[in-house]
């Protein structure tokens, strides 16, 4: 989720669930060490419980990176071993890594030595050729003797030649029950599940066989997926958040960050989806695509894509 859930974006999804865990998009650890940590760490302190997702393989610098995010306050720190896009593969990090599980293990266990926080794993079943049931549960062992907290597995495998990001994300077939067997292996271990999951009803069910359900592209191009997950996940019976609601709120944080310098464009793009199978959402995505890239754009312009769906449902019930 590079590029895409920045702390604009995480503060919309705070707004539609109060409980799920926030991930930030994955930074990787020199950028943090070597560059402008500040921009790459600082976060709205409403976004919690958030964690960081870090990418890298070498364990002094994942080390530092930590020790320079425990001043930032996350909740928990992730290395990511499943991304398998090319800018990941040419740095040594990502999916590459699964290949390498001791490298892992070392930058795991030197991770937690920077810190108190959870430290956690996210990878795919596999890579390639691999094995998926002796090279998985090989990594996965090397993980738990280095002490982490938890695993997110993405049911898929990624073949890092031959296909692109994009592909990976789709091509190579889903393999639940390969995630299912692990959990049982592990536990009591946390095994968090990721891939294909695009309802709530689909995360129902493989609540049944792991610890937890990772939502990646699909909260992201349907938010208001989120806005369910409190009541049918975590028992919350608080009012379920509406659009009228987000859209205010939302308008209230632009007015905030316009005056730090941000540009409404950064923050409309996240709320592109939010009114997805309305009446106007595609004159909703219209104005928050066009409108918020004008110069001198402000708040207002969230409130007159959400008059766009309310007249039109006004309209329609009349």
């Amino acid at each position: 989720m590079m590029d895409w859930t920045d702390r604009h974006c995480r503060v919309l999804h705070r707004l539609l669930t109060r409980h799920a865990l926030l991930f930030t998009e994955m930074v990787n650890s020199g950028a943090i060490v070597h560059g402008d940590a500040e921009r790459h760490l600082r976060f709205d302190p409403v976004e919690h419980p958030v964690a960081l997702q870090l990418g890298g393989s070498d364990p002094a610098e994942l080390a530092a990176a930590v020790r320079i995010a425990e001043g930032f306050g996350y909740d928990e720190i992730n290395l990511n071993v499943g991304c398998p896009s090319d800018r990941v593969q040419s740095g040594r990090f990502g999916a590459c890594l699964m290949a390498e599980p001791e490298l892992v293990a070392e930058c795991v266990r030197a991770m937690r030595g920077a810190t108190d926080r959870p430290v956690t794993v996210k990878c795919r079943i596999g890579i390639d050729d691999q094995d998926i049931e002796e090279s998985l549960d090989r990594f996965a062992d090397a993980m738990v003797e280095a002490g982490v907290a938890a695993l997110y597995v993405h049911a898929r495998k990624a073949w890092l030649q031959g296909l692109s990001p994009k592909e990976n994300r789709t091509i190579p077939p889903l393999n639940y029950p390969r995630v299912h067997r692990l959990r049982a292996r592990l536990a009591p271990l946390p095994v968090m599940i990721n891939g294909g999951i695009e309802t709530l009803d689909q995360a129902d069910e493989q609540l049944g066989h792991t610890d937890g359900v990772m939502l990646g592209r699909a909260a992201y191009h349907n938010p208001m997926l989120l806005a369910e997950v409190d009541a049918r996940i975590f028992g919350d019976d608080r009012p379920v958040p509406n659009l009228a609601g987000i859209m205010a709120a939302m308008a209230d944080y632009a007015e905030t960050q316009l005056g730090q310098g941000v540009r409404l464009n950064n923050i409309a793009r996240h709320m592109l989806g939010l009114a997805n199978g309305r009446p106007g959402a595609r004159q909703f995505r219209q104005i928050l695509s066009v409108d918020a890239c004008k110069p001198k754009a402000g708040p207002d312009v969230f409130m007159r894509a959400l008059d766009v769906v309310e007249n039109r449902e006004l309209a329609a019930s009349a």
